[in-house]
């Protein structure tokens, strides 16, 4: 599981970094992209990964201000341009939906591929398979914004290649019967138990996506745990009356809830144009300061699940 941050910016876009969007890739989970947000040209910034437009198969609006969703019109054509043909699910604010068939039924675009929409009324659990729970929050912003926290279930453990060797067993149906934890009597007649060659579950992951919001306590909730926050960290604390009043957060905010919450790492993002170059490096180290394994994110950053 991977991050790839498409977008780091906040309001407009820069010459150093584009507005908001933010990539999930789950290739060896789910062999899937989700991503968070869509901002203006977000499209181009995807020309300049490996990400593969077809591969995005959900999306999820935080709100419905212009710098997060300006980009999703554009996204949905150009997906359908490229034969991309497998559904796509979309989650967000009320409104969403219409601003998006606007859109296309505005500019006579045809989607090659069904589009479904989960508009959100409040938080709760939107998603839920075998694989990934997803959980919505509220936040508190000028307009309704949600947050979201992805957990992974537990996976099962891998199969214990090197002790099956002793047995002289071919790789083919056994290995995966054994894998099934099934039982299996070999020609020898040596029974060997699946459950006995299977490698400890592997850990959930939880990822925690916090966009354009003031601290409420629906964030510590979102981010208990957590692997790695995803925060908007729009100004430092020597702005903190300005951020509260256009209902963003600090680095130090941000730092205060991955501390409270006991995450493994965090990443600060939606940063002000006024931290232009290595002047975000600011917020960085204003929140390492309460939460040592704090990064502020580039465009094109990618990073590994857990946070290191």
């Amino acid at each position: 599981m991977e991050l790839e941050f498409l977008g780091t910016g906040a309001g407009v876009p820069s010459k150093g970094r584009n507005v908001s969007s933010t990539a999930l890739k789950m290739l060896d989970e789910r062999n899937e992209v989700w991503l968070f947000d869509v901002g203006e040209a977000t499209q181009h910034q995807i020309l300049r990964t490996a990400i593969k437009p077809r591969k995005i198969t959900k999306i999820f609006i935080t709100h419905l201000h212009g710098d997060h969703i300006f980009g999703l019109p554009g996204l949905l054509a150009s997906r359908s341009n490229q034969g991309g043909n497998s559904p796509l699910e979309i989650y967000g604010p009320v409104g969403i939906k219409l601003f998006v068939e606007t859109s296309l039924k505005v500019t006579g675009s045809k989607l090659s591929y069904p589009v479904k929409f989960i508009e959100l009324k409040n938080g709760g659990e939107i998603f839920n398979d075998k694989t990934f729970t997803v959980v919505a929050g509220e936040l508190k912003h000028r307009i309704t914004c949600f947050g979201y926290r992805v957990v992974e279930k537990p996976r099962t453990g891998e199969l214990l290649v090197d002790e099956l060797k002793k047995y002289n067993i071919p790789n083919g149906p056994i290995f995966g019967q054994l894998k099934a934890g099934k039982t299996v009597t070999l020609e020898d007649g040596t029974v060997l138990n699946g459950k006995d060659f299977i490698g400890p579950d592997k850990p959930s992951k939880i990822v925690t996506i916090i966009s354009d919001t003031r601290y409420t306590p629906e964030i510590d909730k979102l981010s208990q745990n957590a692997d790695v926050i995803v925060h908007e960290s729009t100004f430092s604390n020597d702005e903190k009356k300005l951020a509260y009043n256009y209902f963003h957060s600090t680095a130090t905010q941000a730092a205060e809830v991955a501390k409270r919450s006991h995450a493994k790492g965090l990443i600060l993002t939606h940063i002000s144009a006024r931290y232009t170059g290595r002047g975000a490096l600011v917020l960085q180290k204003e929140a390492q300061k309460i939460f040592k394994n704090t990064k502020v994110a580039k465009d094109f950053d990618l990073y590994e699940v857990p946070f290191k």
